[in-house]
């Protein structure tokens, strides 16, 4: 243990020593966690709390500012901290999940925990092992166990031993349940309901005396709802309905005094904007900030928590807004922003009364730093670094580009060249294709997946087709129903943009992605087989019709009805756009990667291409690991993927490639 806390806590108020620069990464470097994740600052500024990862193993560090020392929370065997929050100055509150994968959060357990700052009274508070052995804790255990999943709604400012959390039982069948308020105990757990929500799996927000006021969700139809009630024991109201064609306005948070919510909201010509909404008049104002170009990806508040005063977003690389000229933190992003040129700084914590916040300072080549900013003396001191082991002057930088689709349609993505090569010309194309689709993006920020190809002499293209998130409601929907259509197309336009640009060079082209970005992997192999060289499927789709099938998407009612909006019912589309029964257009390389454990999309995907193409003879790359997820978690499994990607790269595009495709 003590060598665990001098690991863990040993660079705290200063920053690694950089070890000697290394002639090319090491691709265990970039498949290494980052050792700190998140890292929050307690209400009265003496404590820190982390999520960092010491000899591969996934941990809850508390750090003491004062006495410079700090203790270690464990998991249970083979979870990991989901999220934590400070409620008080002295004790935490945290989720644990399964591990996480390289495209899904981890699966949250549905517990939750508290512990002190100095590492005692730790105890399961809710959850289906409270209450019983599971319990950790030294005094007794007053909750019982409960077969239920909880979220942390909202902490209070004003009663430091309570929190308002919403739960939804297990045994609420396909549809799901009506959650339920209940005020918490933060000390052992005990509870009372104060309010059901009129939606299913609502999201739930309260006002700054801890009142519930606002619910959204979706109906079966997976459509949008938003409900509003004036204050316990008020009755809840419709104020919002969608209906698939168009998005509604969504609650986000109070002001100051609770007069005014901020809400997303529509505003002619603009993608996002941001409305207040008067709860005495019930009306919606003007917007205080709009885009024409990008959705918002954040609010900025006060130091003090108190109020909105900016926005960030992300119209090519990372922006921040104010709303409130002379804000204080404006002020301090500002300021960070200036004396860290070339990075992007966000506040991610702050103390109570906004005298000190702790801000993240990342790039594109920067896996990011921590900083503690004090507001009376306007300076910062590094804390805490995600990766300290990676070299920013080592890295790839990310160009944000814009092209037209063949109907016209702006699409915006990213191209990665390799360090040292920025203006060179005709080298071999990587195609890196997100998943989701839908209202999922590429963004500027260290991506390890795409250093690991742009440090080996790949370029990289990554393209927000459309469907994905970031660009508004429209563009977003403009996706559905077009896997293997228009959404294809896009991509397929970006890899002639690429060609026309002199970026790459005909016949030396790959196409890789993960879950949907796998499946836009193979289709654009059939698709387009005189395009793509190689194709590398990591967890991906193949066969659509499985989807109403296999995977955790159709388990619920509004997932079924999900996938009858985005993907489409009729079964001839869904086969003609499936790439398992187009092998016979394949010309590529192929290279599949499967999680043997992955729910999201079944390993029967990955196995059924696998035995297709055993079927025809068709040689192929095959790597199956029976223990990962959604994307790769160990450390050593994804080191081994990165290697066979770039040594199957290298044979297929790469120095050790034969002839193009088409070549005599």
């Amino acid at each position: 243990m003590k060598k665990l806390l001098r690991r863990a806590v040993g660079c705290v108020l200063c920053l690694l020593t950089c070890s000697a620069f290394a002639e090319q990464v090491p691709l265990a470097d970039l498949a290494r966690h980052e050792q700190y994740g998140a890292v929050k600052i307690s209400d009265d500024g003496r404590y820190l709390a982390a999520t960092t990862v010491v000899d591969g193993k996934p941990l809850l560090a508390l750090i003491d500012l004062i006495n410079k020392k700090g203790g270690m929370i464990h998991p249970r065997e083979g979870n990991q901290i989901v999220d934590f929050w400070w409620v008080n100055d002295h004790r935490v509150l945290y989720t644990e999940g399964t591990e996480v994968s390289g495209f899904d959060r981890p699966f949250s357990t549905g517990e939750i925990f508290g512990v002190n700052a100095d590492g005692s009274g730790a105890d399961i508070l809710f959850g289906y092992r409270a209450g019983g052995a599971g319990s950790t804790g030294s005094h007794i255990q007053r909750t019982e166990s409960e077969r239920a999943s909880a979220e942390l709604i909202s902490t209070l400012r004003d009663d430091p031993n309570h929190v308002l959390i919403g739960v939804s039982p297990w045994d609420s069948g396909a549809d799901g349940a009506f959650t339920k308020v209940y005020l918490m105990d933060v000390r052992d757990g005990t509870k009372h309901q104060v309010a059901t929500a009129p939606v299913r799996n609502a999201s739930l927000l309260a006002d700054h005396h801890g009142v519930v006021r606002f619910a959204s969700g979706v109906d079966s139809h997976d459509y949008e709802q938003v409900y509003y009630r004036e204050g316990d024991g008020k009755p809840w109201t419709l104020l919002f309905q969608g209906d698939g064609e168009r998005g509604v306005a969504y609650p986000m948070t109070f002001n100051q005094d609770d007069t005014l919510v901020y809400m997303s909201c529509a505003d002619a010509g603009k993608v996002s904007a941001l409305c207040p909404w008067d709860a005495a008049t019930k009306t919606m104002q003007s917007p205080v900030w709009s885009s024409a170009s990008t959705d918002m990806t954040g609010l900025v508040h006060s130091l003090d928590r108190r109020d909105v005063v900016g926005v960030y977003s992300m119209p090519s690389t990372p922006a921040v807004e104010a709303i409130v000229a002379g804000a204080d933190s404006i002020k301090a992003i500002a300021t960070l922003s200036h004396a860290l040129p070339g990075e992007s700084v966000h506040i991610v914590s702050t103390t109570k009364d906004g005298s000190k916040a702790v801000a993240l300072a990342s790039s594109d080549m920067d896996p990011g730093t921590f900083y503690l900013w004090d507001a009376a003396t306007g300076k910062a001191t590094p804390l805490l670094q995600r990766a300290s082991w990676i070299k920013p002057s080592q890295m790839a930088a990310m160009q944000p580009v814009e092209f037209k689709a063949r109907d016209g349609l702006a699409l915006h993505g990213y191209l990665s060249m390799p360090p040292g090569k920025e203006q060179a010309k005709h080298l071999p194309l990587v195609m890196y294709i997100h998943g989701g689709p839908f209202g999922v993006r590429d963004e500027w920020q260290f991506d390890p997946y795409v250093q690991m190809l742009a440090t080996r002499g790949y370029a990289v293209l990554q393209v927000n087709y459309r469907g994905s998130g970031g660009y508004g409601h429209d563009f977003e929907h403009a996706g559905f129903r077009q896997w293997g259509g228009k959404m294809q197309d896009d991509v397929t336009d970006a890899t002639h943009w690429a060609i026309e640009q002199g970026i790459a060079t005909p016949g030396h082209i790959c196409i890789f992605g993960g879950s949907y970005g796998g499946y836009a992997a193979l289709e654009g192999a059939v698709k387009e087989p005189d395009l793509y060289r190689c194709a590398i499927g990591y967890v991906g789709v193949y066969d659509l019709s499985m989807m109403y099938t296999d995977g955790d998407i159709s388990d619920r009612t509004v997932g079924k009805s999900y996938l009858r909006m985005a993907l489409g019912t009729d079964p001839a589309e869904l086969a003609s756009h499936s790439p398992v029964n187009q092998l016979d257009k394949l010309k590529a390389s192929v290279m599949l990667v499967v999680g043997g454990a992955d729910v999201r999309v079944p390993p029967r995907q990955g196995q059924s291409l696998h035995a297709a193409l055993q079927s025809r003879g068709i040689a192929h790359e095959w790597v199956y690991k029976p223990n990962e997820g959604h994307g790769f978690y160990d450390e050593a499994n994804t080191a081994e993927l990165f290697q066979r990607v770039t040594q199957f790269l290298d044979r297929n595009i790469g120095q050790g490639a034969g002839p193009a495709i088409g070549s005599p």
